[in-house]
């Protein structure tokens, strides 16, 4: 019997095809630290294994947990609207810090931040998920506004924020690949492009009391902190997820 599209394995022979080259180039110009990281994170993955998925099964790969800040309170007291248009990618730099330590703290309103005219708008940082090797945490819709890139810039007001768990204990490559198939999740379900999907250096920080507007974040996944051949291989990463998706016609002959 021939096997449903549900059940077929995910070949690089097919859609992957391009991308495997594509990241066997990105390799070519790494440096030799950055080799041997992104080797080593390679090495976690199965990739041969993947199938091609619906939006939901992709979802349920993420093991999203909702537990959003309360409406009205700390970094929600205002509603502020947002059509998400690019997703900023964020690394907590909390060598402590769970995924579920972040979620209490936004709820809490621990992590506050200067409320100033040209720097943080609310008073407290605020972002969207909360990723690590087991989980997903979602803390806003997603149609609202963060605190986390640019202060009243396009990082903001128009991005979707992810943050990387980097605590002791968590697996760096698992939360990285977790992180991929959330943002490929949303670019499905908001119809953006591999190119909208940024890092939280994309976006300038202008203000008088920064020095350097640009922030080396996620710092595991530039080089010399800037975007480079190891945030290309983040990005098929991304890529790769994104195009397990089954087409509309495939999913409705699946049913």
């Amino acid at each position: 019997m021939m096997a449903s599209p549900m059940s077929r394995p995910f070949r690089f022979s097919a859609l992957g095809l391009p991308l495997c080259c594509a990241l066997i180039l990105a390799g070519c110009v790494l440096s030799g630290s950055s080799r041997s990281r992104v080797a080593q994170w390679q090495s976690r993955y199965r990739d041969f294994a993947l199938q091609r998925v619906t939006a939901q099964q992709l979802l349920a790969e993420v093991n999203l947990r909702v537990d959003l800040i309360p409406a009205g309170t700390v970094g929600r007291k205002v509603k502020r609207p947002m059509t998400p248009r690019f997703i900023t990618i964020h690394s907590t730099q909390n060598p402590t810090g769970t995924a579920y330590h972040h979620a209490l703290a936004l709820k809490r309103g621990s992590l506050r931040a200067p409320k100033r005219k040209g720097g943080n708008r609310i008073g407290y940082l605020t972002w969207h998920f909360t990723v690590q090797q087991d989980v997903a945490i979602q803390h806003l819709p997603c149609r609202e506004q963060g605190e986390h890139a640019d202060f009243d810039g396009p990082g903001n007001n128009t991005s979707i924020g992810i943050e990387m768990c980097e605590h002791q204990g968590n697996d760096l490559a698992l939360t990285i690949d977790k992180t991929a198939r959330l943002a490929a999740y949303l670019m499905h379900t908001y119809g953006l492009g591999l190119e909208r999907v940024v890092p939280h250096y994309h976006w300038p920080r202008i203000s008088p009391h920064i020095s350097q507007p640009h922030k080396d974040c996620p710092h595991f996944l530039l080089d010399n902190g800037r975007p480079g051949a190891t945030w290309r291989w983040f990005l098929g990463r991304v890529e790769l997820h994104h195009r397990r998706l089954l087409p509309p016609a495939a999913l409705l002959s699946a049913r």
